[in-house]
């Protein structure tokens, strides 16, 4: 609740700053982070999340691991700006508006395992930056041929005028308890290096030319299906609300040290604003008071088959297909109702929950050109 309390606070004096400054307006967005924010790199990398994913706004899959839009797809709709075309993607990408270098899985330090195996990208944080930068020094060389380059790739001067924002952390903590370690040796050991990492990518992404940085905090992974099903816990490990208490104070500890290095990052990178975004306590509300936002099951995934929380750890979830007397037959369907859901598959909100996620951000997006 404090937390919550704080992000009002926080929404309220940048209300008021806003008479004060004129609202944003940026021309291209860079985008890092895993599935909270991929919009098809992984889909293009290792094959398209199939159906039913993208059935309530694209019509068919389109490389979002959600029945529509996630928060970035709004965040770019409200700058006017095309969804953002994966890196990884080279079929129909138009990158003159920015790029999104996130891809499902991705965790801020790289995991010694394969994708195949586990389901954590090679694309981790570090990658990213290094593709970014290539990206960056190759748009311009190839931009200067003219013709049609000149209309798919960035100008020199979006990349001090962009956006770039980061969403990234989840991963780690979850693969991390995966690989047994508690909770207080990942608060101790894990987080610390991980944070250093994360700071030195933005530092990494500054020193490239960017200004204005939009970093998003971990959501409270405790209330996610996946983790529910997959961790260990006693009946005493359960809030009010049926989420993992230890995983969500893993969270939060992960974003005490993630607000702290923004401060860090706002001394010693002395020309960038950059602006520390607490979706965990927008997040943690549609689970706690989820009637209040008109979703019915809170914790129930909307895509998937089987199980209190309709996500199957063993045979597969959202998408899953079973092959009957040789037909293949779709087990992994999506509920009636997405809009009335909050997580789409145990492990991803829907485009409902993305859409209230935004609304309740957008007041800070619009004043993120400015220093806090």
């Amino acid at each position: 609740m404090k937390s919550i309390i704080s992000s009002l606070f926080a929404l309220y004096f940048l209300s008021l700053s806003s008479s004060a400054h004129a609202q944003c307006h940026f021309p291209a967005i860079f985008n890092f982070g895993d599935s909270n924010s991929d919009t098809g790199g992984l889909s293009a990398a290792f094959g398209q999340a199939g159906p039913p994913h993208g059935i309530s706004f694209f019509g068919s899959p389109a490389g979002r691991y959600c029945d529509g839009r996630l928060v970035i797809d709004f965040i770019a709709e409200s700058f006017g700006i095309p969804y953002l075309s994966p890196f990884l993607d080279s079929v129909g990408s138009n990158f003159s508006y920015g790029a999104n270098f996130a891809t499902a899985g991705s965790p801020i330090r790289a995991v010694n395992t394969t994708f195949r195996r586990t389901g954590y990208s090679p694309f981790s944080l570090d990658v990213q930056v290094v593709q970014f930068s290539n990206f960056h020094n190759r748009s311009q060389t190839v931009r200067s041929r003219g013709g049609i380059y000149t209309k798919m790739l960035p100008e020199a001067n979006i990349f001090s005028k962009a956006l770039y924002t980061i969403d990234i952390g989840q991963n780690d903590l979850t693969a991390a308890y995966f690989a047994k370690k508690t909770v207080k040796e990942i608060g101790t050991t894990d987080v610390p290096e991980l944070i250093s990492q994360f700071k030195t990518a933005v530092t990494n992404i500054y020193k490239e030319g960017g200004r204005y940085f939009w970093i998003h905090n971990t959501g409270p992974i405790g209330c996610l299906a996946y983790v529910i099903e997959w961790f260990p816990l006693q009946a005493s490990d359960f809030d009010a609300y049926g989420c993992a208490s230890p995983l969500n104070h893993l969270a939060q500890q992960f974003n005490d040290a993630l607000s702290q290095a923004v401060t860090e990052l706002r001394t010693s990178l002395s020309e960038a604003a950059i602006t520390y975004v607490d979706v965990y306590s927008v997040k943690y509300d549609l689970f706690a008071h989820g009637q209040s936002h008109g979703f019915n099951t809170p914790l129930v995934s909307c895509c998937g088959h089987g199980g209190k929380y309709n996500y199957n750890r063993k045979t597969g979830g959202c998408g899953k297909k079973i092959t009957v007397d040789g037909k293949e037959i779709l087990i992994g369907k999506s509920c009636d109702e997405p809009g009335k859901a909050v997580v789409w598959d145990g492990i991803h909100f829907t485009q409902a929950a993305n859409k209230i996620i935004f609304d309740k951000i957008v007041t800070g997006l619009n004043m993120a050109c400015h220093k806090q």
